[in-house]
């Protein structure tokens, strides 16, 4: 049975599923991929300094609630808050969060207008191994703050096969 895909015209199934794994949609695939598994493993730090390109990331006006003892890391409830008015003016412009020790540790990325009211995202993920996990807050006038949290995973998820 083919399934025709009207609102993607002269979109082949290999790039379809190409840009749904760069979106994150297909978790698994990214988590098993062979480029993944082969590549070589960037860090927590690599990953933050790529995102903030260099710019001081201050500890503050950032939380990151994740349950500490976590039985299955292939879903994990995380929820993030970021203290900002959200006004034309002043408001988060985006939400990164970064797994240290899953094989790429850029997790997702929320972009936020004023519109959105609230700096305050909550979702499911899938770490490796247990890990600190870290929330950017990437603010309108450029500016950056971070918070973290760590966790305990007794079943990993997103495993390398190396």
């Amino acid at each position: 049975m083919k399934i025709a895909l009207t609102f993607l015209p002269k979109m082949t199934r290999r790039t379809w599923l190409s840009q749904m794994q760069r979106l994150g949609v297909l978790t698994l695939g990214a988590c098993l991929s062979p480029a993944i598994v082969f590549a070589k493993k960037e860090d927590a730090a690599t990953a933050i300094q790529k995102i903030t390109g260099g710019a001081k990331v201050e500890n503050q006006r950032v939380t990151l609630v994740i349950p500490p003892l976590v039985e299955n890391g292939n879903l994990v409830v995380l929820k993030v808050s970021v203290e900002s008015p959200m006004t034309a003016n002043d408001y988060v412009k985006a939400i990164h969060v970064i797994a240290e020790g899953n094989p790429l540790p850029n997790i997702f990325t929320a972009y936020l207008t004023p519109r959105s009211c609230t700096a305050t995202i909550t979702t499911r993920v899938r770490l490796a191994d247990s890990q600190r996990v870290w929330a950017i807050a990437q603010m309108s006038n450029g500016s950056f703050y971070q918070g973290y949290a760590e966790t305990l995973v007794t079943l990993s998820a997103c495993t390398e096969l190396v």
